[in-house]
């Protein structure tokens, strides 16, 4: 009996990509044709560089069609859409220069091209894990097939190139435009890499206001699902700016439990309010430490209390994450706990599959 489309989909969807997803979910099949036992389609990738680097899926991908019964014949051909890298330049490149004042906008908050949704992660205070959140979160729904990009904006005090594992200073051909980074599956873009490790940021609001800007406009992100922004703590410039600059689809406000906590994490909400981002929902952080030598479930901040703020304003609570040493670790080392398998990255699939499931991932 012949194969069909449905069979042969089946088989791809199967087929995992080195930075999460699969063939079929990552969108990556074009103009396929089952005929008479005969298979063809296409492998569609942004770039040439990608396309190098999916050799070994095209190999299993034609090996496990071939053993699927009634299939006669495969062909593959492996494409892309993206341009090819230009040559280097006889001289220096340009020189990028971050920060600035902000040029004007007119008629509000726009969409950034190629760029489906945007999300803000953000927290009243520092120190509640919003940075490792925004982390895994952005990793968890990379694995989930999204196409996901990530944008540091900590201006002052960034940590998602560590936390993501890279180090390389980003391209920029002409000293405007600038070649975003790439790491588990993610897009990243973030100003601890056009720093030196030890080197101080040291603006007023107008040049924090401009570098932002930069970052959201210049950036190549390509196309997007939903880009993560990684806000500082607090209700000042960054938010301001995002919020006035950008068509937020939405803000994640994470807290810890306890009270001192959920003050701050008030702010941010009637801030986000106030400039008319929705809220998106609610995350605990920190809120249970389990030891991993008898098993014993701790609350050291506390528990409870974000699912209790979310109840009490209306809003979604999108779940508990805990207080792990494998966590720190992983962000340490520069590989999210949710790039790997066990609870911990369990608790962060969760919480993009909800985000997913709500139309917002």
């Amino acid at each position: 009996m012949a194969v069909n489309r449905e069979e042969v989909m089946g088989v791809l969807a199967g087929i995992a990509l080195p930075g999460g997803g699969t063939l079929v979910s990552r969108d990556l099949i074009r103009a396929l044709s089952v005929e008479a036992g005969a298979v063809r389609f296409v492998i569609e990738t942004a770039s040439p560089d990608e396309a190098r680097a999916l050799a070994p899926v095209e190999r299993a991908a034609e090996a496990a069609l071939r053993a699927l019964p009634g299939v006669a014949s495969v062909q593959i051909v492996m494409t892309a859409h993206g341009p090819a890298p230009k040559a280097p330049q006889s001289g220096p490149a340009p020189s990028l220069k971050i920060g600035g004042h902000p040029t004007p906008q007119e008629g509000g908050p726009q969409k950034i091209s190629g760029i489906d949704r945007i999300i803000a992660v953000a927290s009243g205070k520092g120190g509640v894990g919003k940075s490792t959140v925004a982390s895994n979160l952005a990793v968890a729904l990379a694995r989930q097939g999204r196409r996901v990009g990530l944008l540091d904006a900590d201006i002052y005090g960034p940590s998602q190139a560590k936390m993501m594992g890279v180090s390389k200073r980003p391209a920029s051909p002409d000293g405007k435009l600038i070649e975003p980074l790439h790491a588990h599956g993610v897009t990243m873009m973030s100003m601890g890499l056009l720093l030196k490790e030890d080197e101080a940021v040291v603006w007023r609001g107008p040049m924090l206001m401009g570098a932002l800007q930069q970052l959201l406009g210049q950036v190549l992100w390509g196309q997007l699902d939903v880009l993560i922004v990684d806000l500082p703590p607090g209700t000042g410039d960054v938010q301001l700016t995002l919020s006035q600059r950008a068509r937020l689809t939405g803000a994640l406000v994470v807290s810890t439990p306890q009270d001192v906590a959920l003050l701050d994490a008030r702010k941010a909400i009637d801030m986000f309010d106030k400039l008319k981002v929705p809220i998106l929902g609610l995350i605990e952080n920190m809120s249970m430490f389990i030891c991993p030598n008898c098993g014993h479930e701790s609350h050291i901040f506390g528990h409870g209390g974000v699912a209790a703020e979310a109840a009490r304003l209306g809003l979604p609570f999108l779940g508990e994450l805990p207080l792990a040493l494998e966590v720190r670790q992983a962000g340490d080392a520069g590989t999210p706990v949710a790039a790997g398998e066990g609870p911990n990255a369990e608790a962060y699939a969760r919480l993009a599959h909800r985000l997913i499931a709500g139309g917002m991932g």
